[in-house]
């Protein structure tokens, strides 16, 4: 079982999404949990600080490295925790490599940066991984966290109800996912593309593979050029001789 730690300022954030998310199947099942941790409780003044102003000056607040650190030692008394990630755009993207990753993991750690971000001894003598989902600036850490968590809980094995439709999916294997379609087979004047109901179920393969490198192909040229392990240059010949091969 994956168990995720969540370190915020801002617990109620996840309150919703923890209760109608993959996370909450995830937690159904026992394959993953996760547990919410107030950065204002490691606090020590009557104010419950957490940020100061930056030394040097500029703008905004910086969290200040006292609570993070307590909130995470707190958290790892046990030998276990195998990472501990902080949520910042200046991370690396998050990919459906990378979530595959952190899915198998058994103890994790997640920082939900805030304001101007957080001091820079947490970066340096605390974590260990650094995350983004895309390049540009949200408020906080709170978002990107359940969209973190939520790429991950779906590939927890045991969660997906089948597990091939996580194998498919675009990303999976440095292509985009085919189109999909469903009853009705006419709506209004369009028309499901005949094969997928013609039972031939070789002829659909045939069809998914095509659409798949096609669609990659218009859509994210840069995934094709971007297949580096050799299990994923594997799948990638297989799908290319489905999709270049006849009907």
């Amino acid at each position: 079982m994956l168990e995720a730690h969540v370190i915020t300022l801002f617990p109620d954030m996840f309150e919703s999404f923890l209760s109608c998310s993959f996370v909450e199947r995830a937690q159904k099942k026992q394959a993953m949990s996760v547990i919410l941790h107030n950065l204002r409780d490691f606090t020590h003044d009557k104010h419950n600080s957490v940020d100061d102003e930056p030394f040097g000056g500029g703008p905004g607040m910086v969290l200040m490295p006292g609570p993070i650190f307590e909130a995470a030692e707190s958290i790892s008394e046990s030998p276990d925790v195998e990472s501990v990630v902080l949520m910042t755009p200046q991370g690396a993207l998050l990919t459906q490599d990378r979530a595959a990753e952190f899915a198998q993991k058994k103890r994790i750690i997640v920082i939900c940066g805030r304001y101007e971000g957080v001091d820079e001894r947490v970066r340096e003598y605390l974590v260990t991984d650094e995350v983004s989902i895309g390049d540009y600036v949200l408020a906080g850490g709170e978002l990107p966290a359940m969209v973190f968590l939520e790429a991950i809980s779906r590939l927890v094995p045991g969660v997906v109800g089948c597990e091939e439709s996580t194998f498919d999916e675009s990303h999976s294997f440095a292509m985009l996912e085919y189109p999909q379609y469903t009853r009705p087979a006419k709506f209004r004047s369009w028309k499901v593309p005949k094969v997928l109901v013609s039972g031939d179920h070789e002829g659909v393969r045939r069809w998914r593979a095509r659409q798949s490198l096609l669609r990659t192909f218009l859509r994210r040229p840069d995934l094709l050029c971007g297949v580096q392990k050799d299990g994923f240059r594997e799948e990638m010949r297989i799908r290319l001789t489905l999709a270049l091969g006849d009907n």
